[in-house]
């Protein structure tokens, strides 16, 4: 997917742009929500752990160990041999048809595969059907959708897609099923894999109906996986980096000289495409919500001199020709820039990494990606910008009925399953003979519809957490991504709000959209360097100061103070 995973304020503007539904249009999701009861918000904070109405923990016992064994979270176990699959869910039978909005990058696959039919097979005969909708344009639309309660059953939503919300606390207490009374306690008995998610996980599921008042904590989501590790990464072309006989670049510094001496727009080659999301922690900025506690005080990343340094190497970029010519548009292909050479470095999500490693072995791209490691800026000791919580929620229509929720947590357990089950299989592999085939070497390879209707959408991947994520795949990938992850586990940025989740104010929230725009127009020449100061201003009088305030709280808060 390309898209970052997190909630960081240096997103590309085309995953913020309203220029319609697309996808989502076809899909029958309303153009022009009505109004609802969702409150504009002066931002909340909210404790992620420490609660009683949880469920209760117990360990799914895997039905395999992983071969690699790294130090999780931020560097997880792997597999380099394909385990024999077993049964990991007892399923019962139902009859229930239901509605789930998920984001789609690409083309929605037809509701009519055999992949879908074998899964309402699999897990008793509940149907889903998926709407999928413009994941590019997911972030901003969901909002009128949930206005409108205009989602379906149920909404898969990223995490780093709830910063477009105005006020996402109020819009879960007004939307969403509390699954609290249904979710809490001992659920293994119908649960199993559910009661096997990290606490952490639930904890992250957790909003109040009164952020004023924590009493009111109740359970609304069901998380995504916790994938420990990087979420980001700037991946390069390593087969075109030999060939041109560039080393891979160890400093920002040689980012720029490996930029310099393989671009050549005239021949149609440009060292990037975008240099907005993944770059800021090569300057030591701080990632999503964007501060920093320095000299005992929160300071913003546009108030450090760092930020400056960082958008004068963007412009230098943009200035000699390094960057795709028709970036600022937001309409290109990233992925397919990359997989023909076109660009050298691209910046995406972990997931591409595998991404396009399958598309090698498919045979539909050739060569190899590798993402650059934990690097600075002028000498500066490196940070790496990790995972800090689960990926997203699938949220339930506050209009079912209990029994409705129940068969849809009954589709949920099944999504939960882990590495080695069948039920993990299905779901990531789809249906032996159509979307795979067994490889001599054991492991699935899939065909081309398997990489068109399982591999690409997102489709049940993410709806609902695994009970442990590992590093899987080509083995030799496996292997690669095992030991990038031991390479800059020791960088981690530290968590300053840890046990929380913070949300800024509506105001500091459309001040954080305006100076993206604004560093956009600075770093794409629309505006010059010398507007930065201003840029600056405008952003604290516009609720910039005023959400330091609330973001000095919530420190406070996660230091016990």
């Amino acid at each position: 997917m390309a898209t970052p995973s997190d909630g960081s304020i240096f997103r590309r503007r085309s995953l913020f742009k309203a220029a319609g539904l697309g996808a989502a249009g076809v899909a029958g999701l309303p153009v022009i929500a009505a109004c609802s009861d969702i409150e504009s918000g002066a931002g909340s904070t909210q404790a992620t752990e420490g609660f009683d109405f949880l469920p209760t923990y117990k360990e799914y016992e895997l039905p395999v160990q992983p071969d690699l064994v790294g130090e999780p979270p931020n560097h997880p176990s792997g597999f380099t041999t394909y385990p024999e699959s077993v049964d990991g869910v007892e399923t019962a039978e139902a009859g229930g048809e239901y509605e789930i909005t998920v984001p789609m990058w690409g083309t929605p696959p037809s509701g009519d595969d055999p992949y879908f039919t074998a899964l309402q097979e699999a897990w008793g005969g509940t149907k889903v059907n998926l709407r999928h909708a413009d994941g590019n344009t997911f972030a901003q639309t969901s909002v009128q959708w949930l206005q409108a309660n205009e989602f379906g059953d149920a909404i898969n939503i990223f995490g780093w897609m709830t910063d477009s919300h105005p006020n996402f606390q109020e819009t879960v207490a007004n939307t969403f099923y509390d699954l609290t009374d249904i979710v809490k306690g001992d659920i293994s008995d119908r649960w199993p894999l559910l009661a096997g998610e990290p606490t952490l996980s639930w904890g992250q599921s957790v909003w109040s109906t009164d952020p004023a008042d924590p009493e009111t904590a109740r359970v609304f989501g069901i998380p995504q996986s916790f994938y420990g590790g990087p979420g980001n990464g700037m991946f390069v072309r390593t087969d075109l980096l030999e060939d041109a006989g560039l080393a891979m670049p160890t400093t920002v510094e040689e980012v720029l000289e490996v930029a310099r001496q393989w671009s050549d727009g005239a021949n149609g080659k440009w060292a990037f495409l975008g240099l907005d999301y993944v770059t800021p922690e090569w300057f030591g900025l701080a990632s999503s919500p964007g501060w920093a506690y320095i000299d005992g005080k929160l300071v913003h990343n546009c108030e450090r001199p760092e930020y400056t340094e960082w958008l004068e190497f963007r412009r230098t970029c943009w200035d000699e020709g390094l960057i795709h010519p028709d970036t600022p548009t937001g309409t290109l292909d990233g992925h397919a820039l990359h997989v023909a050479g076109t660009i050298l470095m691209s910046q995406d999500g972990i997931s591409w990494w595998s991404d396009y490693t399958n598309q090698v072995l498919g045979g539909t791209a050739e060569g190899a990606v590798d993402p650059i490691g934990a690097i600075g800026f002028g000498g500066r000791e490196p940070i790496r910008y990790v995972s800090k919580s689960v990926g997203g929620w699938t949220f339930f229509n506050k209009d079912l009925s209990e029994d409705q929720v129940k068969e849809l947590l009954d589709v949920m357990n099944f999504c939960s399953a882990p590495y080695g089950t069948k039920e993990y299989e299905l779901i990531q592999y789809g249906v032996e003979g159509t979307h795979f085939t067994y490889g001599d070497d054991g492991f699935p390879v899939r065909t081309e519809a398997g990489i068109a209707t399982v591999q690409a959408p997102v489709n049940f991947k993410e709806m609902s957490g695994q009970v442990q994520t590992f590093l899987t795949g080509d083995p030799e990938f496996v292997q690669r991504r095992f030991e990038y992850n031991a390479s800059v586990k020791d960088f981690a940025e530290e968590d300053i709000f840890a046990g929380l989740r913070v949300e800024g104010p509506a105001d500091y929230k459309t001040a954080a959209q305006t100076l993206l725009d604004q560093q956009d127009d600075i770093a794409y020449g629309r505006a010059e360097l010398s507007a930065i100061p201003d840029m600056v201003e405008t952003f604290l009088n516009s609720g910039g100061e005023a959400a330091r305030e609330h973001f000095t709280n919530a420190y406070n808060k996660a230091q016990g103070e």
